[in-house]
């Protein structure tokens, strides 16, 4: 356990560096306890694109900090601060609406409202109020905490997520059957887009020299990024393979630890594709609503499916769920973000318990091995 005065950068680095090489012979086990809210304002824990426009970017900087001093760090968890303005806020930077309330963030096509698809040209650059706020928050964030604690770069969103908030999703469905070379072209437009707005947060947070982070349980001292396409959820393994493969590999040429965001059931027909996407790092697998969770053993083959592919995995789950997991199979190249749900168990000794638990399984699994 750690607060942010007192964190272990060098250790940090040195384990997250041999996880990715694949040299860890334990599993990222992260997790947290929030400190009191006393003294926070009223608008904390939202996401950011709710807080009033009257707060400025230096007092959100300001409670940020305050919330990451309170805060205990377990295992592989450090403090970091993810910059939350809603998922796939890209299309709020080149022509879309953001819309909040005090639990959510939605888009909508703003200046693209109506017009064919033909006629929806995106910008060169990017600009707009929520581009200036989300660069303000980062450069206030960076010139606070940013050499005592990671700046998250914000969600950006998928190719075709930021597109169908442009286009709406119901139209982007027709626009795939009826207009497929259209959807290849904003498809191209939006990573080329993509690409300018990572760059862009990287300029500010990568001289803070903390590493990157983005809204998941992932860290690198080298660039990372959670990768998704939502949208995925309803096309088909073909159209994936024809406008989302082709995104994935060319942000994963650029930024040398970029993961997947396998958001439920709907997206598992794409694993194929997806696990032959070059440079991919790993999956982060979420079931979605109502199922069980990712530590779950009805997705355990899912799990091994993606380990033996060579990729690693991320994924969320209680306690309970995870000690099962880590008592079952080897979970060398997993990051566990996990909480407990133990009577009892702190958090902190729950991240022992998983350690503890993984490193009997690994010994017992090479034991057979060498008794064979």
């Amino acid at each position: 356990m750690a607060r942010m005065r007192d964190f272990d950068w060098d250790a940090h680095r040195n384990t997250w560096a041999r996880w990715w090489a694949r040299d860890l012979e334990r599993p990222i086990v992260m997790s947290s306890t929030a400190g009191p809210r006393d003294g926070l304002p009223d608008w904390w824990g939202r996401q950011l694109g709710g807080v009033p426009l009257s707060v400025s970017a230096a007092e959100i900087a300001a409670a940020a900090e305050l919330a990451l001093e309170r805060t205990d760090w377990h295992g592989d968890e450090c403090p970091k601060f993810w910059m939350n303005f809603g998922p796939g806020v890209l299309s709020a930077c080149i022509g879309g609406e953001l819309h909040a309330d005090a639990h959510t963030t939605w888009f909508t096509p703003g200046t693209h409202a109506g017009r064919p698809i033909a006629e929806v040209v995106l910008p060169d650059g990017l600009s707009g109020p929520w581009w200036q706020r989300v660069q303000d928050v980062t450069r206030a964030c960076a010139a606070r905490f940013g050499r005592r604690a990671t700046v998250g770069t914000t969600d950006i969103g998928g190719n075709l997520d930021v597109v169908a908030s442009l286009r709406e999703t119901n139209q982007l469905l027709l626009d795939c059957m009826d207009d497929p070379a259209e959807v290849d072209r904003l498809c191209r437009a939006t990573t080329a887009l993509w690409w300018r707005c990572f760059a862009e947060q990287m300029a500010i947070i990568e001289p803070c020299g903390l590493g990157t982070a983005p809204w998941a349980a992932i860290w690198s001292e080298q660039r990372c990024y959670m990768l998704q396409s939502d949208f995925s959820y309803m096309i088909s393994p073909k159209q994936f393979a024809r406008w989302v493969a082709p995104d994935l590999a060319d942000i994963c040429a650029r930024i040398p630890h970029g993961f997947y965001h396998l958001d439920g059931k709907g997206e598992l027909p794409h694993l194929p594709h997806l696990l032959a996407v070059p440079g991919l790092q790993g999956v982060q697998w979420i079931p979605g609503d109502g199922q069980p969770c990712s530590a779950d053993p009805q997705w355990w083959p899912v799990l091994r499916r993606i380990r033996d592919a060579g990729r690693l995995v991320q994924i969320y789950s209680p306690g309970s769920a995870v000690l099962k997991l880590a008592e079952a199979m080897p979970t060398d190249g997993f990051v566990l973000a996990t909480w407990s749900d133990i009577p009892g168990m702190t958090n902190a000794e729950l991240v022992d318990a998983v350690q503890r638990t993984a490193e009997r399984t690994r010994q017992g699994e090479r034991c057979a091995v060498v008794c064979r």
